[in-house]
């Protein structure tokens, strides 16, 4: 079923949405995730349909914590979908009523789905390695499925809206949509725009394609870079990962951030991609420092800020960005291309000596797509580079999710998608 193909018309549709929004002293600092919402929960309003919205905001683990309350933002969403009110029911799991009671036009907030266990379905207080665990985890995933049956109670159809936690098989983003036929179960716009812009990169490649992965760790991106050196015509390494790269040919990186168990991956992924015949573009050069306080992400007095080789920066000193001539070859490398994925910065981009290099494949990334590519931007770092350097409007498409959209190109089923497409 297609959402805008539904008829909510005197229906009550139960809605997952991405409301874990940042607060200070109660009060919502970024409402980016709610605005991305509103169009999906406006639809169902307009065409006079009733909403049961429910999130989860932080990690309370299975216990009630006041200060990650969704009740703290119910007046914001009421603003953003321009209600008089939006109703708050106190427990996800005891709104019968509530819900049974609304009319068409109405909006009910459901309280953090966190605050049950059941939710995430994962047993509390005992440890894995207890000869218990799997007895407990069988029970929790019997209680997901109950919980999960309450949730559908509520509404008439069911609409998952929430790509940030697509990679979870919980009890509202997944198991829910068990207790809906095909023709009552659907995803909502964003997650029809998330889908149709994963599917872009990863099924309906226009080349050349041309991927940036950043980030300091080759380990937590190899699964993602093995998919892509399948698909990519060219792939930039590049971020605190360059200098495990350089390590792995007997290079010197003086203090700069190394995986030294993961010297042979690296090589191995230099070794596919020849396999494969994909263009591996590496940082040549670095911008390096010998004292950034991390912490305030400020250099300290009297510290010293120079360009050396990837693989000979000398003792005392760290590697933080993408130097000149790695600026140049990343620009070069993205120019014409007709597919392009970004993910992962390029240096300590929060530090403002250290941004050139983010700030020249976001700047690449724009130009390519002023020129008709479709660019697709993913990851905090990098979206949090986008909006720093003014971009956010001149690339195709900002993904609102991290791990989803990680667990997507590196070519996994995610449930939240998988439960309403029945993959």
């Amino acid at each position: 079923m297609k959402i805008k193909d539904y008829n909510f018309a005197g229906k009550k549709a139960i809605v997952r949405v991405d409301f874990n929004v940042p607060l200070k002293e109660g009060k919502i600092t970024d409402d980016t995730r709610i605005r991305g919402a509103v169009p999906t929960l406006k639809l169902i309003l307009d065409e006079g349909g009733a909403l049961i919205i429910m999130s989860h905001m932080g990690k309370p683990k299975g216990k009630v914590k006041p200060e990650l309350s969704l009740g703290q933002i119910k007046d914001a969403v009421a603003a953003a979908l321009g209600v008089p009110e939006v109703k708050f029911a106190p427990d996800c799991a005891k709104a019968q009523e509530a819900a049974a009671a609304l009319k068409p036009g109405e909006v009910l907030l459901l309280e953090n789905l966190r605050y049950y266990p059941e939710e995430e379905g994962k047993p509390v207080g005992i440890d894995k390695e207890d000869p218990a665990y799997e007895e407990a985890k069988k029970a929790m995933k019997a209680s997901q499925k109950e919980f999960a049956k309450t949730l559908a109670s509520y509404a008439d159809c069911y609409v998952m809206d929430a790509f940030g936690t697509a990679h979870r098989k919980h009890a509202s983003t997944a198991v829910i949509a068990d207790y809906f036929d095909a023709d009552n179960k659907m995803l909502g716009l964003l997650m029809e725009k998330e889908v149709a812009a994963v599917d872009a990169v990863l099924g309906n490649i226009k080349r050349p394609f041309v991927a940036i992965m950043g980030g300091s760790k080759v380990s937590s991106k190899i699964g993602i870079i093995e998919n892509l050196l399948g698909k990519a015509d060219k792939l930039i390494l590049c971020g605190g990962m360059t200098y495990t790269f350089a390590k792995a040919h007997g290079g010197e990186i003086g203090q700069s951030i190394v995986e030294m168990d993961k010297l042979d991956v690296a090589l191995n992924v230099e070794k596919l991609a020849a396999e494969k015949g994909v263009e591996l573009v590496m940082a040549p050069d670095a911008v390096c420092c010998d004292n950034l306080d991390f912490a305030t992400m400020t250099i300290k007095p009297n510290s010293k800020i120079e360009v050396y080789p990837s693989n000979a920066i000398p003792a005392g000193m760290e590697g933080l960005d993408a130097g000149p001539e790695a600026q140049k070859k990343f620009a070069e490398a993205i120019k014409g291309a007709k597919t392009i994925l970004w993910n992962g910065p390029a240096g300590v981009f929060e530090c403002d000596e250290f941004t050139a290099g983010s700030k020249a494949i976001g700047d690449a990334i724009a130009a390519a797509t002023a020129e008709g590519a479709f660019s697709l931007i993913g990851g905090g770092d990098s979206v949090a580079c986008c909006t720093k350097f003014g971009l956010t409007d001149k690339v195709s498409y900002i993904s609102t999710g991290g791990g989803a959209l990680l667990e997507a190109i590196e070519g996994k089923v995610l449930p939240g998608v998988a439960a309403i497409q029945g993959e």
